[in-house]
């Protein structure tokens, strides 16, 4: 080959290069091969283009000192370049280290959170405050993810947060707290969390006062025994305009600062509602073998212990107790409810009832003389051989829903004609929702149920399709029945501390032998020669 095409050849293949790193600017794409591609978008991310009539910019805040000492910001840059790959030109992607620009103080203003970590540089390990928030602009409309630290729900919050902004909607949830010793931040601070930084804005509304109809979903919580006959009715107006409501109620009161001293709840009107749209919440207890953990304080001898104890009335719904057809619980990940009631469905004409999730067939009833001290466990199981089964635990029903007050007066009874059609969630129990989540491992799988409904009753489902898709870890303690059970746990016991290592010591036995075997063989082998 002549010098001279070797010289073309050269600057050809320099240009080719040149050219390439320009295209990856513009071009991004890779190959996920994990399981329910987790790092790949989905078909509502990839077609957010169609929605988006002007530029969407999503500044990523990462301070380099991270960048450079965790693998997580890459993962993430690379998710986000994944939207402006797909969107056609809609959506621009920008990278900055608050600190190297010099715009700290501008970035916190936004919103985005500064973080303290240890970072190991050198073999010297120091703390550093870092940056990694997000910031989505649209027009003069702005949103801010102020923490981004896992991919979990990162897509979901930015393709939520976009399509807010593009259609100049506010995310907005009412709340109605219907126990009068409960507070919204003192007792539900998790949720109130979890829902900011989901993009939520939470409106609380005091009993009694008026429900704005333009209010796309409402969640009450508790109130079987302080909500008054005002607040139904401004509930009941609110669904039969159209109103989505998730209601998680108690039929069992128990007094957490007294012994959990237990009795039925006296409803004054909430229950009767309820049963009216379809739903009967029993004022009986649910326990269950698929039960959490309860640590507390007992005194023996005067001597003060601490105890931890399986504790049947904290139910652990598994996953497979789940819908995995309806929207809500598809890829269920388990749920924690404490001091639960069971839920019997009658959908009225013009209503659709679905079961969401259940106990296990190895939960049982209290119906009287409840009894929910751990110091009287001995008699939890009193009514097991009469009321042993499966039972109803959360239901979703979508619809027209009859009133159950007149527009005239405020009176209990059954109207003919429909309003418009509503969603509504029951779940007979309050306390998942609040502080008792954290001592447990049920906050997770809690909050993110509560997410999937508010998403739900807002009637944003195809959400729903991208929190669906990476499904949590699943818990160890599936097997209910305690004697198998044990069984298994003493099984895996056995291979692990003495199976397994017996094996070990007979096949490094078996080797031995094997090798002076051979060796003793060709020593003989050698000695004929």
């Amino acid at each position: 080959m002549e010098k001279k095409h070797i010289r073309i050849l050269t600057l050809l293949s320099i240009i080719a290069i040149i050219l390439s790193f320009m295209i990856t600017n513009r071009l991004f794409f890779r190959i996920d091969m994990t399981k329910d591609k987790a790092y790949t978008i989905s078909a509502v991310s990839r077609n957010l283009h169609r929605e988006i009539s002007d530029t969407v910019t999503i500044t990523y805040f990462v301070s380099d000192r991270l960048r450079y000492a965790h693998p997580l910001p890459g993962d993430i840059s690379d998710l986000i370049r994944e939207y402006a790959a797909h969107s056609r030109g809609r959506i621009r992607f920008v990278q900055t280290d608050p600190a190297r620009a010099e715009i700290t103080r501008e970035v916190e203003a936004l919103g985005i959170i500064p973080q303290r970590i240890q970072v190991t540089e050198r073999n010297e390990t120091t703390v550093a405050t870092v940056y990694s928030g997000v910031l989505i602009e649209y027009l003069d409309r702005e949103d801010v993810i102020p923490v981004v630290f896992s991919l979990e729900t990162l897509e979901y919050d930015l393709t939520s947060r976009i399509r807010s902004l593009v259609r100049n909607t506010e995310r907005v949830l009412g709340v109605i707290i219907g126990d009068a010793h409960k507070d919204w931040f003192s007792e539900y601070g998790l949720l109130a969390r979890e829902l900011f930084m989901s993009g939520f804005r939470v409106r609380t509304i005091n009993p009694g006062e008026d429900i704005p109809p333009e209010l796309p979903a409402l969640f009450v919580l508790g109130g079987s025994e302080d909500l008054d006959i005002n607040t139904l009715y401004y509930i009941d107006s609110y669904i039969a305009g159209g109103g989505n409501v998730l209601f998680a109620v108690d039929g069992i009161f128990v007094n957490v600062h007294n012994n959990f001293e237990a009795r039925a709840m006296q409803d004054q009107g909430l229950m009767a509602i309820l049963a009216n749209y379809g739903v009967i919440v029993h004022p009986v207890m649910v326990m269950d073998h698929s039960s959490l953990n309860l640590t507390y304080q007992s005194q023996t001898w005067g001597m003060t212990t601490i105890r931890t104890v399986r504790y049947p009335p904290w139910i652990a719904v598994l996953e497979d107790s789940g819908n995995p057809f309806h929207p809500v619980t598809s890829l269920f990940s388990g749920l924690d409810l404490y001091w639960p009631s069971p839920i019997e469905l009658v959908p009225p004409e013009g209503v659709h009832a679905e079961i969401l999730f259940s106990s296990t067939d190895f939960s049982w009833l209290q119906t009287n003389n409840f009894l929910t001290s751990p110091e009287f466990m001995s008699f939890f199981d009193a009514e097991y051989n009469e009321t042993a089964g499966a039972y109803i635990l959360g239901a979703a029903l979508s619809g027209y829903f009859p009133r159950a007050f007149s527009d005239s007066e405020a009176g209990f009874y059954l109207e003919d004609s429909p309003g418009r059609e509503s969603r509504i969630i029951v779940i007979g129990n309050s306390h998942f929702a609040g502080s008792l989540i954290q001592f447990n491992r049920g906050g997770e799988r809690n909050l993110d149920f509560l997410l999937r409904a508010a998403e739900w009753l807002t009637s944003d489902d195809d959400l729903l399709t991208i929190r669906s898709r990476e499904r949590s870890p699943g818990r160890l303690d599936r097997i209910t029945d305690r004697d198998l059970r044990d069984a298994v746990m003493t099984l895996s016991r056995t291979i692990n501390t003495i199976i397994i290592p017996i094996g070990v010591i007979v096949a490094g036995a078996i080797i031995v032998l094997r090798r002076k075997a051979k060796t003793s063989k060709a020593k003989g082998n050698n000695s004929e020669f």
